[in-house]
């Protein structure tokens, strides 16, 4: 699939105006965080816009799973919940699954299929992007190994889902970009993170031709990093 270097207007006209909701953990602050972005073009709100979101709602808290809490804080699948009770109607991307495969692997009997399908559940039939997760750990909760799980079970889950499509970031992800815990981004990683993410939307969901899903869900395409829009 050719990256889509053009402007995402109208998800699958059915959505206007364009709105996104983006949920995450903390794998996503540094995406609207003036401390490692501080060039507010380079944020995810702003990289939203650029492909042509008139408003984008994030739902950002560290440590967020689809199924466990901390500290009082809402999972995912009640933010999820909360926002379309609150009226929302538009895209979403969930960045999620981090906290979800150390979950698991610590012992959780909730599996990462139902995981999915509980999100999958409330966002029903609008469009979304999962962004797949990666890890530099070789051991433990948050390895390498427990991410790869993930993202295999976020593919067979797309392939059910007509409306649903996942970015392969970790296909992208350098080690370079991330900090020394091995799980979160640089400010560099950061900036080309927001970047792709945005333009993963308009690639799976374009103004104009076919939106992926179903059986053609992964988005797996190489950005111009000499783009302005990359440059961290």
């Amino acid at each position: 699939m050719p990256w889509n270097k053009g402007i995402l207007r109208d998800v699958a006209r059915r959505h206007l105006p364009l709105r996104i909701a983006h949920i995450g953990d903390s794998t996503s602050e540094s995406l609207v965080s003036s401390n490692y972005l501080p060039d507010p073009a380079q944020r995810l709100g702003a990289q939203y816009a650029r492909v042509g979101a008139t408003h984008s709602i994030m739902r950002i808290q560290g440590g967020t799973s689809v199924v466990e809490t901390i500290g009082g804080q809402p999972n995912a699948y009640q933010v999820a919940k909360n926002l379309v009770g609150s009226g929302y109607h538009g895209c979403w991307v969930v960045a999620l699954g981090t906290n979800d495969a150390a979950d698991v692997y610590v012992g959780s009997n909730v599996s990462f299929a139902q995981r999915i399908q509980r999100m999958m559940s409330v966002i029903g039939n609008a469009p979304v992007l999962w962004v797949n997760t990666v890890s530099l750990l070789s051991s433990g909760p948050y390895a390498e190994s427990n991410m790869q799980r993930w993202d295999e079970a976020l593919r067979q889950a797309c392939s059910s889902h007509p409306d649903m499509a996942v970015f392969d970031w970790a296909a992208l992800a350098k080690r370079s970009w991330f900090i020394s815990d091995g799980i979160h981004y640089s400010s560099e990683g950061s900036a080309k993170r927001a970047a792709a993410i945005a333009d993963a939307l308009a690639t799976a969901f374009p103004a104009t031709g076919p939106a992926a899903g179903g059986s053609h869900c992964v988005v797996r395409a190489q950005p111009d990093w000499n783009l302005p829009s990359y440059q961290g």
